[in-house]
């Protein structure tokens, strides 16, 4: 929408007569808004409309390639093909090449304040949902990919949400945030029809959107009750099938919820970043993979660095030691971090081990 506003300024500044601007309003529509109800889509539209972005990235791609085009091409030099008629063309006059370097230059500024504007995006697609009859209820399960900026994740990092947790989301935003939270509609409920294929089509396209909104404010980007949508199930189911002894089910759940953590950002600190990287130790290691677990201890006692000593630092230091030893490999530094510790009475000999503490850790 942007590149079109900016090519009929450059026209109206060059003094372009009025024929040009009559696809105007039929090119300005702004993009379809999506709610759950029809008479819904109004408010959303009239809330959002120049407030936060509906645009996807393939829209971004499309943007690009009309600002391009409306530049025009570069001049051609003579005898590289061009006709009589344009070879004889006279240059634009003054007011027409100051017209365009104007366009010019607020299309420039445009493409920079684009990406500065919200300096981490997220894109949010239901790739499947699917109905659970869970007696006595039923209700619909959506799995929704997470993508992150830059190129595309080989597996995207994805999670399961009902209805009733976008809901729950949205009424805990809406009582710590007010303010922001009155430009960002919500889908309602009905009372009947919410099984049906265009209801939960039009629900997983308006789940997308408000996600994508809540992403694009930096107030709510960042919320402790956005990031527990986000990681917290996660986190809690791969906890439970790691104390059961389902490693493998166990893993896939811990590095998803670390690609979750590393896209989402965690400014609260790093104590679940810690967690889920003592699950992905504790289950590589449980699976015989000791090269992998070993590198998991040395992210996280990178995370931990020289600060005062964390419940997890011996626990990790422990396993990093054992590790180390079981592949050969130099363990002296953190043999000397555990053993001081040991000598200044913060952690017990032996320390307790990750599993141990995992297993211990209550996550709310």
């Amino acid at each position: 929408m942007a590149s079109r506003l900016l090519h009929r300024l450059r026209h109206a500044l060059a003094g372009d007569g009025p024929e040009e601007e009559a696809a105007g309003p039929e090119a300005e529509q702004f993009p379809e808004s999506s709610e759950l109800e029809d008479d819904d889509a109004e408010g959303l539209s009239s809330r959002l409309s120049g407030t936060l972005s509906f645009t996807s990235a393939e829209e971004d791609e499309e943007d690009d390639e009309e600002e391009d085009e409306e530049a025009g091409p570069d001049p051609l030099p003579p005898g590289d093909g061009a006709s009589g008629e344009d070879a004889e063309r006279s240059p634009p006059p003054d007011g027409q090449r100051g017209s365009q370097l104007l366009a010019r230059q607020l299309q420039d500024f445009w493409k920079k304040s684009r990406n500065t504007l919200v300096p981490q995006r997220l894109l949010f697609e239901v790739t499947s949902a699917n109905v659970v009859k869970d007696p006595p209820s039923k209700y619909v399960l959506y799995t929704l990919a997470v993508m992150g900026p830059g190129p595309p994740d080989h597996q995207p990092a994805q999670i399961s949400r009902r209805y009733s947790d976008f809901e729950r989301l949205h009424r805990n935003l809406q009582r710590h945030f007010r303010g922001p939270m009155a430009a960002i509609s919500f889908p309602r409920k009905r009372l009947r029809r919410n099984f049906t294929a265009e209801t939960i089509a039009r629900r997983s396209r308006a789940f997308e959107q408000f996600l994508g909104h809540l992403q694009a404010v930096p107030e709510l980007r960042h919320a402790p009750d956005l990031q527990d949508f986000f990681v917290l199930p996660e986190l809690r189911r791969a906890q439970s099938l790691t104390c059961t002894g389902l490693y493998r089910e166990a893993l896939a759940l811990w590095a998803n919820a670390w690609q979750l953590q590393a896209q989402l950002g965690n400014p609260s600190g790093p104590d679940r970043r810690l967690l889920t990287l003592a699950g992905l130790a504790v289950c590589h290691q449980e699976l015989e993979d000791p090269g992998e677990a070993r590198a998991c201890c040395e992210r996280a006692l990178q995370l931990l660095g020289d600060k005062s000593p964390h419940p997890l630092l011996a626990p990790f230091l422990e396993a990093h030691v054992r590790l180390s030893w079981r592949l050969g490999l130099d363990k002296r530094h953190s043999e000397a971090r555990l053993q001081a510790l040991q000598e200044a009475g913060l952690t017990p000999t032996p320390p307790p081990s990750l599993k141990e503490l995992l297993i211990k850790e209550v996550l709310d």
